[in-house]
C-alpha cells in the first residue's frame, strides 16, 4: 500500500512539472467545445398517441360466419412496418421534403436521415402506440407526425380492403370456370343416362341387384301362377262333380257336402304346393294323396248312401256361385300367366346385359363421382364468396377497429435538444482529464527524479547522500508568483464553466 501510494505521488510529482501544458489544453479544449457545442442546431421533437380499440362485438358474433380478421396482428405489423421506404418516401411528399433533396445522393441521406429519427414504441396491454420524430424544424416535426398517424390508420385499414377484394375477384374467376364445368359434368350426365335408359341401375343398387330383384319377382310370380292354376282346377272339379248325375241322364240333383268338399279342395291345393317342391315319391306327397283318396271315397259313400233330389241346376246356387268363381279364377291364370311371361322376359334380357351393364355402370358412378366433386367445390366457393364480402363488408366498416388519438402532434415551442448542459459538462470534464493525462504523458517522456528513493529505485545504485535546493529569495518569489498565476489560471477555467453554462441557461 504504502509502495502504491509513493507511486501515485511520483506520477502528480512528475504531472505538476508540465502544469501549464495541462491548463493550457483544458482551456482549449474547453474554448472549442463549447463553440462547437453552442453552435449545434436546435432540435424540435414531436409525437402523438393514438390508442387502438379492437375489442368489438362484432367479432363474437360473425365469428362462424366469416373469417373475422385479426385486428391485433394486423396493427402490430402496420406499427412494425411504418417506417419502411416506401412509407417514408410517402411521408416526404405529404410534407414536400423531397423538396429539399437536389440530387439522389441527398434523398437517399435525407431517407436515411428520417428512418433513423422516427421513433414508434407502444405498449402491448393498453394497444397505444406514439409515434415521435425530431427536427431542426418545429414545423415539419409536426408535419411528419401528422403524415406518419395519416398512414398508419389508412394502413391498418386499407391493406385488409384490398386483401378481401382481391380474395373476391379470385373466387369469381373460380366460380365462373366451376360453373362451365359444372355445366358440362350435367351435360354429360344426361345425355348418357338418355342413351342408356334402359341399361341403368335402379337409385341404391346395382345391376346385379336388379338381376336379384328380377329373378326373385319372376319365382314369385311362378308361384302365384301356379297357386291360381290349382285354384281354378279344383273349381273346375267341384263343377264337375255337380254337373256328374245330370250328364248321366239322371233328374236328381247332386247331393251337397260342403265341409268335404272345402277340406278336399284345400288338401289338393297343399298337394299342388308339395309337386311344385318336391317328387311324387316324397312322404309328404304320399300322404297327402292317401288322405284326399279317403275323402273322396268317403264323398263317394255319402253321395251313394244319401238319395239326390232332381232338380234343375240352373236353379242351383252353389252351381251359379262356382260358375263365377271359375270366370275369376280363369281371369286370375291369364293375369297370372302375363306376368310369368313379363318377368320372364325382363329377366332373359337382363342375362343378355350381363357383359354390358357392369361397364355402364362404372361409367355412370364415374360421371356421378366427377358431377358430385366439382358441384360440392363450386357451393363450397360459392360460400367462400359470401363470406369473402361479408368480410370486405366488415373491413370497409370502422366499428371493428377504432383508432382514437389520445395525443394529436402539436408544434414544439421549446427545443428538446442538443442537451447543451450535459455535452459541454462532459466537455468540460473531457478537457480536465486530458489536460491532466497530457501532463502526466510528458512526465513519462522527459522523467525526472523527485527524491534519492526514486534514483536508487531506477538505478539500482547505492546513494551515499542527497543535497538539497538553496532557492534564492528572487527564485522564491517567481516561483510563488508562477504559483499564484496558476491559481488564477485555473480558476478563470472554471468561472468560463460557470459562465457558459449560464449562457447556455440564458439562450434556452
Amino acid at each position: 500500500m504504502e509502495e502504491m501510494l509513493k507511486q501515485i505521488q511520483s506520477i502528480f510529482r512528475g504531472g505538476w512539472i508540465y502544469r501549464w501544458h495541462a491548463i493550457n489544453i483544458a482551456w482549449i479544449i474547453s474554448l472549442i467545445g463549447f463553440i462547437v457545442i453552442f453552435k449545434l442546431p436546435d432540435e424540435y421533437q414531436s409525437s402523438a398517441r393514438v390508442f387502438v380499440d379492437s375489442q368489438s362485438i362484432l367479432k363474437p358474433l360473425l365469428s362462424n360466419m366469416t373469417s373475422v380478421p385479426n385486428v391485433d396482428q394486423q396493427v402490430s405489423i402496420m406499427s412494425r412496418t411504418l417506417v419502411s421506404r416506401p412509407n417514408v418516401e410517402r411521408v416526404m411528399r405529404m410534407v414536400d421534403m423531397d423538396l429539399l433533396a437536389s440530387s439522389d445522393k441527398n434523398k437517399e441521406k435525407l431517407i436515411d436521415t428520417l428512418i433513423s429519427s422516427i421513433k414508434i414504441t407502444s405498449t402491448t396491454q393498453n394497444d397505444i402506440y406514439s409515434i415521435t420524430y425530431t427536427d431542426r424544424s418545429p414545423k415539419i416535426a409536426k408535419s411528419v407526425v401528422q403524415s406518419l398517424l395519416t398512414i398508419f390508420v389508412e394502413g391498418s385499414i386499407g391493406d385488409e380492403r384490398q386483401d378481401s377484394a382481391k380474395a373476391i375477384v379470385f373466387i369469381n374467376s373460380q366460380i365462373k370456370t366451376y360453373e362451365e364445368k359444372l355445366a358440362t359434368a350435367e351435360n354429360a350426365l344426361k345425355e348418357f343416362k338418355m342413351k342408356n335408359a334402359g341399361m341403368l341401375p335402379r337409385e341404391g343398387g346395382d345391376f346385379g341387384s336388379k338381376l336379384n330383384e328380377i329373378s326373385d319377382n319372376l319365382s314369385q310370380a311362378k308361384l302365384e301362377y301356379a297357386e291360381a292354376v290349382q285354384g281354378r282346377d279344383a273349381i273346375k272339379r267341384q263343377i264337375a262333380s255337380i254337373e256328374t248325375p245330370q250328364n248321366n241322364g239322371e233328374q236328381s240333383s247332386p247331393v251337397a257336402t260342403p265341409e268335404l268338399d272345402d277340406r278336399i279342395q284345400a288338401i289338393s291345393k297343399g298337394l299342388d304346393n308339395l309337386r311344385l317342391q318336391f317328387t311324387e315319391d316324397h312322404p309328404d306327397i304320399v300322404a297327402t294323396k292317401r288322405l284326399l283318396a279317403q275323402l273322396q271315397a268317403k264323398k263317394l259313400s255319402e253321395e251313394k248312401t244319401r238319395k239326390p233330389s232332381i232338380a234343375n241346376l240352373s236353379n242351383n246356387p252353389m252351381y251359379q256361385q262356382m260358375k263365377v268363381s271359375l270366370t275369376d279364377a280363369e281371369s286370375k291364370v291369364a293375369s297370372m300367366r302375363a306376368r310369368v311371361d313379363e318377368f320372364s322376359q325382363r329377366y332373359v334380357k337382363a342375362k343378355q346385359q350381363t357383359t354390358v351393364a357392369p361397364e355402364i355402370e362404372s361409367q355412370l358412378t364415374q360421371l356421378n363421382r366427377d358431377y358430385s366433386i366439382i358441384k360440392e367445390n363450386y357451393e363450397k366457393l360459392v360460400a367462400s364468396r359470401e363470406s369473402a364480402k361479408i368480410s370486405s363488408d366488415l373491413n370497409a366498416s370502422t366499428q371493428m377497429m377504432t383508432f382514437r388519438v389520445i395525443d394529436p402532434p402539436t408544434t414544439p415551442l421549446t427545443p428538446m435538444g442538443p442537451n447543451r448542459f450535459k455535452l459541454f459538462s462532459l466537455t468540460f470534464l473531457a478537457a480536465l482529464v486530458i489536460g491532466v493525462s497530457s501532463a502526466i504523458a510528458l512526465s513519462k517522456i522527459r522523467p525526472t527524479f523527485h527524491s534519492q528513493y526514486e534514483l536508487a529505485e531506477a538505478t539500482g545504485l547505492p546513494i551515499i547522500g542527497t543535497v538539497g535546493m538553496n532557492w534564492t529569495a528572487a527564485e522564491q518569489k517567481r516561483r510563488k508568483r508562477s504559483l499564484q498565476i496558476f491559481s488564477v489560471t485555473a480558476s478563470l477555467l472554471l468561472v468560463f464553466y460557470v459562465a457558459m453554462m449560464a449562457v447556455i441557461y440564458a439562450t434556452n
